[in-house]
């Protein structure tokens, strides 16, 4: 059973004010959980399982020494952000800070230029990991990795994928950069250009890359639509899911 204050706390953590101050975050729903505790159990704080979940996973919490509490439906349903949560939800410690190297010579990253969707954002760390995509890197205002929302939308692939906040002059600078792809509505068509390793820009939903950030563009590119559409754009998920099929279809087969 839960206290007040205990729920209070965990709620805080709803806040990234609050989840920067504690050095936690939230994760929810069996699958995630589970894979958080089988690959990093060292950064798991506490678990909040109702009765099924806690009963099946006890022996394995006592053996990595993970605190548990056995909590009802209606105090999960308080401590949660989702309407309908999936049995269990756990408070996690931050992720160790690494140095941050990559081979743009030798692969292709995304840089999310103030991506705020956290469906968007986490949908697009769970599509790097699947394209094998290591590392996501992205402009300071962009959606927060320990967003609840973002966690639930990568799928356990934030685990898989590095995130580093940096601004996309010095990034460029700083790993030497020579092709910088940008996903723009005038650019050239995606599918008839030879692709190169290099960083892949993202930009906002509804603003697109920032106008800031255009000079560092080498090569703008375009998803082409039918000559009938009449939708506007793709959202940022949609785009860069299509675009990374491209770059791993020439780069990585």
């Amino acid at each position: 059973m839960l206290s007040k204050n205990q729920i209070k706390e965990i709620q805080a953590l709803h806040l990234k004010k609050n989840r920067a101050l504690k050095k936690l975050f939230i994760a929810e729903g069996v699958k995630t959980v589970q894979e958080l505790i089988n690959t990093v159990p060292h950064l798991v704080n506490t678990v909040f399982g109702m009765k099924d979940f806690i009963e099946t996973h006890k022996i394995l919490f006592q053996k990595l020494n993970i605190n548990y509490v056995e909590v009802s439906k209606e105090e999960l349903e308080k401590i949660s952000l989702q309407s309908s949560p999936n049995g269990v939800l756990a408070t996690c410690g931050y992720f160790e800070e690494t140095e941050t190297a990559f081979d743009f010579n030798n692969n292709f990253a995304f840089y999310l230029d103030d991506v705020r969707d956290p469906g968007n954002f986490g949908t697009l760390v769970r599509l790097s990991s699947w394209f094998g995509i290591n590392t996501v890197f992205c402009s300071p205002s962009s959606c927060d990795i320990y967003n609840p929302k973002v966690i639930q939308a990568a799928m356990g692939a934030f685990l898989r994928v590095k995130v580093v906040y940096t601004e996309l002059e010095n990034l460029i600078k700083e790993q030497n950069i020579k092709t910088v792809y940008g996903a723009l509505l005038n650019g050239k068509n995606l599918y008839r250009e030879t692709l190169q390793n290099g960083l892949i820009i993202i930009g906002n939903e509804a603003n697109g890359i920032r106008e800031e950030n255009f000079k560092f563009i080498t090569q703008p590119i375009t998803i082409p639509a039918h000559a009938q559409n009449s939708t506007e754009s793709l959202n940022a998920a949609m785009a860069g899911s299509v675009i990374a099929s491209e770059f791993f279809r020439q780069l990585k087969q």
